[in-house]
C-alpha cells in the first residue's frame, strides 16, 4: 500500500479529484434490482469521466438506500468496471467482526487488485433497535474506547501480523498474506487502505494520531467540516502510509438540465430525509408527491436547514458551489453525492459535472 494508492490525480480544470459516494437509492414506483442497475451504470459512467474513486455506503431498515450490503454490491461493480478505485463509504465497523471485514475485503481485492479501499465508521448506520439486530446485542459497543481497539484488530488481520502469543496469532484472514509465506505462494503486494469516516472530531483526530486518510460527511454533517479538517491537519502525525494528511470530504450536489427540476428533485429528497428523522423511512418519494405534501413549519425549517449544503441547480451553478466548497475547506478531494427519485437523473447529474469541468470523455 503506498500514498498513491490513496492520492487522486486531478482531471480537467476540477479543483480536486472528484469521486462518488451512492447509497443505491430506490425511489417510489422502483425496486432494488433497478436501483443496482443503475449503480452499475453510474459505476460505468464515472469510470470513463475519470471520476477517481467510487464509494458505496452502508445502511440498515431504510426502503429507499438498498446499500446494507457494500461488499457484495463492490463485488458486482468489480465485475462490470476495469479503472476505477471501488470502497466502502463505509464499513460500519462496529456492526461486523473485524475478521469477517477482513476476508470480506481480502476477497474484493483478489477480485480487483489495486483498486479497493476500505473506508471504515463507528456509527451504526441504522437506528439503535437494528443496530442490536446487527450485532446480537442489546448492549451497543460505540464508545471511543471500543473503535480503535476493533480498528486495531481489523488492521492486524489484514497485515497478518499478529504477535507470537496472542489469542488470533494462528488465525489468518484468506485471501491475505499468509497466502505468500505458505509454500508455494504468491500474493498480491496490494493491500486495501483503510480510511477513517467521520461527522465529528473523533475519527479527525483517530485518523491523524494513525496517519491514514480521513473522510468527512459534510453532506449531513456541515457545521462540523471545518473545525474537523482543522483538528485532523493539526494533529496528523505522518506515517508508513502518508507523509502528509489527505482529507476528502462528502458533499451533497444534484445538476440538470433545467434548474427548476433540480429544485424538484431536491424537495423529494428533503421529504425522504423529514420521513427519516422523524422515525417513517421509505422509498424516495417522486417529485410530485413532495410537491403536493403539506410540510409543516418545524419541517419546513429542517428542510430550508438541511438543503442549504445541498448544492444543486444547472451544471455552471453546481461547478461554482463545488469551487466554492473547495476553497473554504481546503478538501483534497470532493466525493459527491446526488440525491434523486429519478434514476436517470441521478446519472445525468454526474455527467453534467464531468462535462462543467472538462473531464475526460473516454
Amino acid at each position: 500500500m503506498t500514498a498513491d494508492e490513496i492520492r487522486g490525480t486531478v482531471q480537467g480544470t476540477a479543483p480536486v479529484p472528484l469521486s462518488v459516494l451512492d447509497l443505491v437509492t430506490v425511489g417510489a414506483g422502483r425496486t432494488a434490482t433497478q436501483a443496482l442497475r443503475t449503480s452499475v451504470d453510474l459505476a460505468k459512467l464515472t469510470e470513463s469521466r475519470g471520476f477517481h474513486r467510487y464509494w458505496v455506503a452502508e445502511h440498515h431498515s431504510m426502503p429507499g438506500v438498498a446499500s446494507s450490503s457494500p461488499a457484495v454490491i463492490l463485488a458486482h461493480l468489480a465485475a462490470h468496471t476495469d479503472r476505477i478505485r471501488l470502497g466502502s463509504g463505509g464499513v460500519m465497523l462496529p456492526n461486523h467482526a473485524p475478521l469477517v471485514i477482513a476476508e470480506q475485503f481480502g476477497t474484493l481485492e483478489a477480485m480487483a487488485p489495486g483498486r479497493i479501499d476500505l473506508g471504515l465508521g463507528r456509527a451504526p448506520g441504522t437506528d439503535g433497535a437494528t443496530a442490536a439486530a446487527l450485532r446480537r446485542t442489546q448492549t451497543l459497543h460505540e464508545g471511543a474506547d471500543d473503535f480503535p481497539e476493533q480498528l486495531a484488530e481489523l488492521t492486524r488481520f489484514l497485515d497478518d501480523d499478529f504477535p507470537d502469543g496472542h489469542r488470533y496469532a494462528r488465525i489468518h484472514a484468506v485471501p491475505g498474506p499468509i497466502q505468500s509465506t505458505s509454500p508455494g505462494g504468491v500474493q498480491s503486494p496490494h493491500r486495501p487502505p483503510i480510511w477513517l469516516l467521520g461527522s465529528s472530531g473523533f475519527s479527525a483526530r483517530l485518523a491523524a494520531t494513525l496517519g491514514l486518510p480521513f473522510a468527512f460527511a459534510h453532506h449531513f454533517s456541515a457545521q462540523n467540516t471545518v473545525p474537523a479538517l482543522d483538528l485532523y491537519r493539526e494533529s496528523f502525525r505522518p506515517s508508513a502510509v502518508l507523509d502528509e494528511p489527505y482529507a476528502l470530504i462528502g458533499v451533497s450536489a444534484l445538476a440538470t438540465d433545467d434548474e427548476k427540476e433540480a429544485r424538484r428533485q431536491v424537495l423529494a429528497a428533503s421529504l425522504n430525509m423529514v420521513r427519516l428523522r422523524t422515525g417513517r423511512p421509505g422509498l424516495v418519494p417522486t417529485p410530485e408527491e413532495a410537491e403536493a405534501y403539506e410540510f409543516s413549519p418545524m419541517e419546513r425549517d429542517f428542510i430550508t436547514s438541511w438543503n442549504a449544503n445541498v448544492i444543486h441547480g444547472t451544471a455552471d451553478e453546481v461547478r461554482a458551489g463545488l469551487d466554492d466548497l473547495h476553497k473554504r475547506t481546503g478538501a483534497d478531494e470532493l466525493m459527491i453525492t446526488s440525491h434523486a427519485h429519478s434514476a436517470d437523473l441521478r446519472v445525468r447529474s454526474y455527467e453534467l459535472i464531468a462535462d462543467a469541468y472538462g473531464l475526460p470523455t473516454a
